[in-house]
């Protein structure tokens, strides 16, 4: 029973990774998904981004298939994997869901980020390659994706104010978040991969939209110059 949690962050990260070809595509939500549709909402990079996910899917395989292989059992990668099997657990049925409803595809995604976080955050030191990146870069594309979900989705609703009020607050979300985590954990990758986020943010906007690209592009700036608090471990 002791090794069950490489176990079961092999099988989830197997099932997360399959599950997209077990369901229809996903590019935002539909037009009659949300009272006011978000068709290219200004929260949202650039299709070109998602591709990130190519790179998470495979080397989150490679991590787990190492972890059962030579770190099974160990303290220190254990001590991450429960978190890290939720994340993934919650994130398997997730398109399937967030074909169907905004509201629960949110819901879901920030509970993903909240506990991939929560595993970058006890990743161990050692290992880094085999590891902390993968799980820092799933990590910090979900504390971007579930602000973009959270201002696509607020902004169909009409809460408060409209999609471009949505994107301002959506960037300022994911940038406070990524502030707080990154000076805690002082991974590079996990900011680097927020950064990417907000590069697709300037690219989808471009002059068209200048106030959101700027604020993107002011983000990107203050992300970097973040110093990790003496107490983090740099990857």
């Amino acid at each position: 029973m002791k090794n069950i949690k490489a176990l079961l962050t092999l099988i989830t990260t197997v099932t997360f990774v399959v599950s997209p070809a077990l369901t229809s595509p996903f590019s935002g939500f539909r037009a009659d998904q949300l009272p006011i549709p978000q068709i290219d909402p200004p929260v949202q990079p650039a299709g070109y981004a998602f591709a990130i996910w190519g790179l998470i899917y495979g080397w989150l395989v490679v991590a787990a298939v190492f972890g059962l292989w030579k770190r099974i059992g160990a303290p220190d990668w254990d001590h991450a994997r429960l978190p890290l099997v939720i994340s993934l657990a919650v994130g398997t049925p997730w398109l399937a869901v967030a074909n169907q409803s905004a509201v629960w595809a949110t819901i879901m995604i920030f509970i993903m980020a909240a506990a991939a976080i929560h595993a970058h955050l006890r990743a161990p030191a050692r290992d880094q390659g085999w590891f902390g990146i993968p799980v820092a870069i799933y990590a910090g594309w979900l504390t971007a994706a579930s602000f973009v979900s959270l201002g696509s989705t607020a902004a169909g609703y009409g809460l408060i104010t409209g999609a471009q009020g949505w994107a301002y607050a959506g960037i300022l979300g994911a940038l406070i978040a990524t502030t707080a985590v990154f000076r805690k954990s002082g991974a590079n990758a996990y900011r680097l991969t927020v950064v990417w986020a907000l590069v697709g943010i300037i690219v989808a906007n471009g002059t068209e939209n200048l106030s959101v690209t700027a604020l993107a592009a002011l983000g990107i700036v203050a992300l970097l110059l973040i110093r990790p608090s003496a107490a983090s471990v740099t990857s």
